[in-house]
């Protein structure tokens, strides 16, 4: 049932995407990207061979002009997981629909929070093996929010996320009913570094997914050289137990190579690092490898990972 939804709105959002909307500020947009590897993953002392999707996803997402200098807007996205067996393999991502003007913009629906948000663009190796999730709390999306962003004042811009204690990600420990969270964040730059020379963030959670998290991020470009890095502090609501931890990221182009290295280390968790290269085909695709080494306090063995792969955006 759900292939079938998913390929008629598919179908649906290129072919309105082909003709014009008297309703719309932009033409509808379809896009997503195929990030696809073959890899060893040296689990627990054992090692498995895969051909693996990382978050590869689609979605459609569009404005819509309601006058008095107010408009729609929403977001579809889904995950496509590639690699699994399941032919039923869609997995929900942001999804929500709301209004933005004068006074900034205001949305509804399944979103990533704040503070997700406002790592930028540090994390070198995202939705991969070495992704900040595997030791970092925070990289929440959550199904019951309202985000809030201010305009722009300069290069500094707030949001604040309300997560609904309904959400079922909100319930901790043996508690059979959630509480609100709040999960907020003051930006400065462009996380993209086109614009700005440096990009910097301050963010908290409030009871959101069982944690409080206070996180700083900062990225800039030296010497040719993009420097990245991230503090953290963390404490799970159930125990009580506060856990410190830090980031570091570079990443250095060489003509069309980009080479890339990142650790990360929080405390009670364990660390992890990556090394890897990103080769440019052209704007919309990259060949790339690496490699990530990931040690857990829990256990003495180290998770190893190597991988090759494609990624296409469209």
């Amino acid at each position: 049932m759900m292939n079938v939804f998913c390929k008629t709105l598919l179908a649906s959002a290129m072919a309105a995407s082909l003709v014009s909307s008297a309703y719309a500020a932009e033409p509808l947009k379809v896009y997503g990207k195929l990030n696809v590897t073959a890899q060893s993953n040296d689990v627990s002392d054992e090692t498995e061979t895969t051909i693996q999707s990382n978050a590869s996803r689609f979605g459609v997402t569009g404005d819509f002009e309601l006058g008095n200098s107010l408009e729609a807007f929403y977001t579809i996205e889904y995950e496509v997981d590639t690699g699994n067996e399941d032919k039923e393999n869609f997995l929900a991502r942001n999804q929500f629909v709301g209004l933005k003007g004068h006074f900034g913009a205001v949305s509804v629906g399944r979103n990533d929070t704040i503070l997700k948000v406002s790592q930028g663009k540090v994390d070198q190796f995202n939705d991969l093996s070495g992704d900040v999730k595997t030791i970092f709390k925070g990289e929440n999306r959550m199904a019951q929010t309202l985000t809030y962003y201010t305009p722009m004042f300069g290069d500094i811009q707030a949001g604040v996320t309300y997560v609904a204690s309904g959400d079922s990600d909100q319930v901790v420990g043996d508690n059979t009913t959630g509480e609100d969270g709040v999960s907020m964040a003051v930006m400065y730059g462009d996380a993209g570094l086109k614009t700005s020379a440096i990009y910097s963030a301050i963010a908290y959670d409030s009871k959101v997914k069982g944690y409080d998290t206070a996180r700083a991020t900062v990225q800039g470009k030296v010497a040719g050289v993009v420097l990245g890095g991230m503090y953290q502090q963390q404490e799970a609501l159930d125990s009580g137990v506060s856990d410190n931890g830090f980031l570091l990221s570079a990443a250095y182009d060489i003509n069309e190579v980009t080479l890339k290295a990142q650790f990360a280390d929080m405390e009670n968790k364990g660390d992890s690092w990556s090394v890897g290269a990103d080769y440019s085909l052209g704007k919309p695709t990259k060949l790339f490898a690496f490699f990530t080494a990931n040690s857990f306090d829990s256990n003495d063995q180290d998770d190893n990972y190597v991988g090759v792969g494609v990624e296409h955006k469209f």
